[in-house]
């Protein structure tokens, strides 16, 4: 007999419209001089991070929400109580739900739930984004086994869950770790090491953009990968592909760069450092670094230009108001420490085995992070099918 056969117990399970049976109620505004630093309740207003604190409660723990604009679509618990404010809409405690089972419910549908989001200026969502959806609900005519199979396929999802929650708990304190060890290795006394800046040691460029820009992309398979922000993800360390490609004559129109060269985009997330993995043409919006490997192995650089040090060089520079953006300039009067090429090849062992482990999706706690929320997200699908007596569930 498989687990949901004997979950169910052969009993009925009934699909009934989510507004029929639960009433989804508004919460209410608060100004921000209202709000606190510290308070008892967290006041949750457009997204999942507490809007700030305040000394009262209108909704009790125990209860899931969504999130009506901003974040519009998102869905949340709390086992607390807080202050829903009128971005929010909550779900009071139920005879017949089960809160928790509501809100494995609901994110079973967030595609379907997003897809209601009116996105506008502020992208909201509106009762009829969700109160028409059918939830499951087990042995209808009888509430008390109702709750107690509601319950228990709570329980089964949380273990997932919180076993997401305690990777993610230590993907944060190793990413601390690594940070800390970046920072010291990258650290020398005076005198121990030479300094120069980047300008002395490395070829700095900007990008260039051929215009208009339409003019030259092409489909054509031997044309150049046109480089762009969005061919970046936040967790890599190398660009390998682009969306696009531009022809030869616009190659030549703008900026081209080799296998093993850096870019750093000057305005939005400025500083972050990419290593290109193919040949490409970058626009003006990036800066390039190349010519180095005289003085620095690449993996060096790259932890360097990553460190807490540099980027706050960088933010200082550009808060002070002298410069608008991460321009070349710029990047050339940044101070680099030289030690020997062996001693960078021993500081880049170091930290890569921290970077593979905090940012690798192929391994380390990334990869492990999203194996297990494909594991979640699979058996609260089957769970929440209620599949056919033959068909295996793990408990």
């Amino acid at each position: 007999m498989s687990f949901m056969e004997k979950l169910l117990d052969g009993v009925e399970v009934e699909r009934k419209t989510l507004g029929d049976v639960l009433e989804a109620k508004r919460g209410k505004r608060l100004v921000k001089s209202q709000l606190e630093d510290a308070g008892d309740f967290a006041v949750y207003q457009n997204c999942m991070t507490p809007l700030g604190y305040f000394h009262e409660s209108n909704v009790k723990a125990d209860t899931t929400f969504i999130i009506c604009a901003g974040a519009a679509g998102e869905i949340g618990y709390s086992g607390a109580d807080f202050w829903a404010a009128d971005d929010v809409y909550y779900f009071p405690k139920n005879s017949t739900i089960n809160s928790k089972y509501l809100y494995h419910f609901l994110l079973s549908q967030q595609h379907n739930i997003s897809s209601k989001v009116r996105r506008a200026s502020i992208p909201r969502l509106s009762k009829t984004g969700f109160e028409k959806l059918q939830i499951p609900i087990p042995c209808p005519d009888n509430p008390k086994k109702s709750l107690e199979i509601q319950a228990e396929i709570v329980r089964i999802l949380d273990t997932f869950t919180e076993l997401t929650t305690e990777l993610t708990t230590e993907l944060t304190a190793r990413k601390k770790q690594y940070n800390y060890y970046r920072d010291q290795l990258l650290s020398f006394e005076e005198g121990e090491v030479e300094w120069k800046t980047l300008g002395e040691v490395a070829k700095i460029q900007r990008g260039a953009s051929p215009r208009p820009i339409a003019k030259y992309i092409t489909d054509d398979e031997y044309g150049v990968p046109w480089i762009k922000i969005g061919d970046t993800s936040s967790g890599s360390k190398y660009v390998n592909k682009t969306a696009q490609k531009i022809t030869a004559e616009g190659a030549k129109k703008s900026r081209q760069l080799k296998r093993g060269d850096f870019i750093l985009s000057n305005s939005m997330s400025f500083g972050r450092p990419y290593i290109l993995d193919i040949n490409g043409a970058i626009h003006d919006g990036w800066a390039a670094i190349s010519d180095f490997g005289e003085y620095l192995n690449p993996d060096y650089l790259y932890h360097y230009l990553s460190s807490n040090n540099v980027q706050n060089y960088w933010l200082t520079k550009i808060n002070s108001g002298s410069v608008s953006n991460l321009n070349a300039d710029l990047i050339k009067t940044l101070k680099v420490p030289l030690p020997s090429l062996e001693e960078q090849a021993r500081i880049v062992a170091i930290l890569d085995k921290f970077d593979t482990l905090t940012s690798s999706i192929t391994e380390g706690l990334p990869r492990e992070i999203a194996l297990r929320q494909q594991q979640y997200e699979y058996y609260r699908d089957l769970l929440l099918s209620f599949p056919k007596p033959d068909t295996e569930v793990a408990a």
